[in-house]
């Protein structure tokens, strides 16, 4: 497994087959993307897992953690959370955050992170605002 950083357009299949398969492939593009770190895991050169990070002051966001269905449940994402967390403390930010479906609630809190509380929903899925303070 390798994780590298990749273009914001490589993230976009997976975050499509993944994430949003019912909706239009444009849905998975985001205008921010072009301003964001993206990366990818790499299983014998297949591209696996991404996630994208958009920094601004000392936050960062990450958004659009995905992996591929055939290889969820192996810490493939854990390890990718790992490593941008790793990230985030080297530029000395102070928080980390995501829009996490609530049902994935537990995987995050697992790497450390609280719930906000605050939810919201989009296109059906329910989400929380999840956190960690560095």
């Amino acid at each position: 497994m390798v994780i590298k950083e990749i273009k914001g357009s490589d993230t976009w299949q997976i975050r499509h087959e993944v994430m949003w398969p019912e909706q239009p492939f444009e849905f998975v593009q985001l205008v921010e993307d072009e301003f964001g770190l993206h990366f990818g895991v790499f299983t014998e050169d297949k591209m696996v897992s991404i996630v994208s990070c958009f920094i601004s002051d000392d936050e960062m966001q990450f958004r659009k953690l995905a992996t591929l269905p055939e290889y969820q449940g192996k810490g493939i994402a854990s390890e990718l959370l790992k490593h941008i967390f790793g990230l985030a403390q080297k530029k000395n930010l102070k928080r980390i955050w995501c829009n996490a479906r609530s049902n994935k609630k537990a995987f995050y809190e697992k790497l450390g992170m609280k719930d906000t509380f605050q939810t919201f929903d989009k296109a059906g899925q329910e989400f929380t605002i999840m956190e960690l303070y560095l």
